[in-house]
């Protein structure tokens, strides 16, 4: 939910309120795609139209490149025992197919650059190699330390 709220109101909010909201995100649209292995979930990847998430809106570091019709990945979790076996690449592959079967254009995603290794709860975002090998490119920043990486689904890179 810190991507959908203002601060304040994720602040506010943290705990049961929050959760209550993410449920009502829930059942009123998918917020994202989850991977499973057998019938076991183990990667979440976060997907949304890019109007849906008030902080980018709000965002110098990340504002919107042009005025196009964007949906945007905000967040990634895979499972601790999964991790370094290629799903995250995956499942940010399977949202991609998500979002284009709802009619996504564009799809953008904000990853970290880490000068060094990063615990893996702090790459959140996803990091720029994981957007480079699911197909996106580098399509601008306002930012020396965040690109914005782009893709078009179905085109080839």
């Amino acid at each position: 939910m810190t991507w959908r709220l203002s601060r304040k109101d994720f602040v506010d909010g943290k705990g049961a309120i929050n959760q209550a909201r993410f449920h009502m995100v829930v059942k009123t649209s998918p917020p994202g795609v989850l991977l499973y292995q057998a019938e076991e979930a183990i990667a979440w990847c976060a997907i949304a139209p890019r109007d849906q998430y008030e902080a980018l809106a709000r965002s110098r570091v990340l504002a919107a490149l042009d005025d196009s019709p964007v949906w945007s990945v905000s967040c990634f979790f895979v499972r601790k025992d999964w991790r370094k076996q290629g799903v995250a690449v995956r499942v940010l592959r399977a949202a991609v197919e998500f979002a284009a079967s709802q009619g996504a254009e564009i799809i953008e995603g904000y990853p970290t650059a880490p000068k060094s290794r990063q615990a893996d709860p702090f790459v959140w975002t996803g990091v720029v190699r994981l957007f480079q090998q699911a197909g996106f490119h580098e399509a601008g920043k306002h930012s020396a330390s965040r690109q914005i990486y782009r893709m078009i689904p179905g085109r080839k890179p």
